[in-house]
Order: C-alpha cells, then structure tokens, then sequence
C-alpha cells in the first residue's frame, strides 16, 4: 500500500515534530508512549536519548520515519492520528503555568489534526487492514489453544490407555469423553440415573440430543449390550439419538445386525484417536456418521473413510 501512495506532505511532519515534545511535560510518559506507539517497529527507538531535551528526541524519531518513508508510513500516519485525538493533557495539568502549557498543546494537537484530515481515506483503509490483521491474529491463537487442548486430551487417553485397574479407566474414561464433547461445544452431562436404568452420559449437538454408552474392556462391545442400549434410545424422545463408543470396537454380529436400521451410531478407539491427532474434528465425524446411519440405516462410519 504505502508504495503507491501520495508522499506524506513536509507540513505534515513538522506539525508531528512540533505536537510530540508540547503533549507531554516530564520524559518518562514521552518515553512510554513512544515506545507503546512503536512497539512494532522497535528500531525506530534505538539509539534515542530519553534523557535529552524531548524537542531533540521527537526530531530525531521525525527525521527517522522521513528517511525511510515508503517502510514507516503506515506507523507515521498512525503516530499522526494518535496525538490529533489528544483531548487531555494530563501530564500538563499540575503544572503551575498549566493553562499556558495546555494552550499550547492544543494549538499543536489542532494543526496536526489538520494535516491528518488530508489522509482520512487512506487512515480508514489503514485502520480497516489493523482490525483485520488483528482479527486474524486473535483466530490464530483460538486455534492454537484449542489445538493445546486436543493434544492434552490425547496424552490423557493414552494415560488411560496404559491403566491397570479396568474399573478405575472405565470411570475415568466417561469423564474424559465429557471433556472432549464439552471441548467441541456439544453440551456434555455426565452420567445420571433414571428410573430402571444408568445413562453414561448425554450432549446436545446440531439440535439434536444424544444418549452415550461408554464402553472400554478388553474384548469388543457384543450384540447383547447394543441391544440393551438400543432400547434405551428407543425409549427416549423422537429426536434423541444414541452414541455407542467402544474403545476396542464391536463384534461383527453387531454390527451385521444393525446395518440396516439403528438408532444409535458407533465409535470406537480408531476414530478417537482420529480426532485426538487432529486428522478429523469432532463435529465434522459426528455429522458423517449421522449422515451414514440416515442414509443407509448402518450404524458404523469410520473416520478412516473420512481422512484416508
């Protein structure tokens, strides 16, 4: 952008000159604004005397920014517009010739504001770029976090993974598969009791709600226990659905037998581990599955059909 753009006018550099050293009194809140207002570009500060006359520093940073004016506009017209909207001076108000002092800032603040009003168009499209780049950042460091998390939730599971004692895992793996849910924002609770039956779990995912069975043991989940289940999401409200997760997978009668018609859809410890190393989100597993079941009426959908 600032290579194609109209050079900033000389005026407008005096008017920066003059403004810096009048806005403030005492060199510490000079230095720390300055060094706030720069902090991107660092450079521009080094080798400055905050210890001299602030006129000699604020001439000094001037003649910097109009030697290199094709890399600095962008910071210079910010710099600019930050002192124009200067409507308190703070660091003049206890002095004792403050109106004076005050008078004067305002005098510089004001012809600075004059000389930003020639750039209006070009400050809007700087700000709008600032918003989008800063935008930008804040999504990159959700994603971060969220990756972070993924990755605690997988060495959790191989920590539960490496357990001895298969009652304590199962305990635990229920709280683990509400933490994973709740991650994805499907609204986990965890297990709760009606009358006649345990529930392990339930979430709340694309306005539908979903019973959990969680299951880890040695051998694969048997036709017998999806039954049971299967009658427990029958038993529920028209839009619930059931999620089966087996950590060592289903007998294949089981699945035979709930390949055509199934109100619950299953999971087992290769589409955890799918998702916990981030081959494949949650939701997005979640939907195909649902999609499949609809579709074919089959309650098996690997995530290995999903990512290869």
């Amino acid at each position: 952008m600032a290579h194609t753009a109209k050079r900033i006018a000389p005026g407008a550099y005096q008017a920066l000159r003059d403004a810096l050293p009048v806005v403030f009194w005492y060199r510490r809140p000079f230095k720390n604004f300055l060094h706030a207002s720069l902090r991107e570009n660092r450079e521009l500060l080094v080798g400055l005397d905050f210890d001299d006359i602030k006129r000699i520093v604020a001439d000094s940073l001037v003649d910097r920014l109009m030697a290199d004016e094709q890399r600095y506009r962008d910071i210079t017209l910010a710099l600019m517009v930050q002192i124009a909207e200067f409507e308190r001076f703070p660091d003049l108000e206890a002095l004792v010739d403050a109106a004076f002092r005050i008078a004067q800032a305002r005098a510089a603040v004001a012809e600075l504001r004059r000389w930003t009003g020639k750039y209006s168009e070009e400050l809007s499209g700087i700000a709008q770029e600032a918003a989008r780049l800063a935008a930008a950042r804040q999504q990159i460091e959700v994603l971060r976090r969220f990756s972070d998390d993924v990755e605690r939730l997988r060495q959790e599971f191989l920590r539960l993974h490496a357990m001895r004692d298969p009652r304590a895992r199962g305990g635990e793996f229920e709280g683990f598969l509400a933490e994973l849910f709740g991650l994805f924002d499907m609204e986990p609770r965890l297990q709760y009791s009606l009358e006649h039956e345990q529930i392990d779990g339930s979430f709340s995912f694309d306005t539908d709600d979903y019973i959990v069975e969680a299951r880890w043991r040695a051998e694969p989940c048997s036709r017998d226990h999806a039954d049971v289940f299967a009658k427990k999401v029958q038993r529920k409200g028209k839009n619930a659905l059931g999620l089966f997760v087996s950590v060592n997978g289903f007998t294949s009668d089981t699945l035979e037998t709930y390949s055509e018609a199934t109100p619950f859809m299953v999971m087992d410890g290769l589409d955890l581990m799918a998702v916990l190393e981030q081959r494949v989100r949650l939701d997005d597993l979640l939907r195909r599955k649902k999609r499949h079941a609809n579709e074919t009426g089959h309650c098996y959908f690997g995530a290995s059909m999903m990512v290869g």
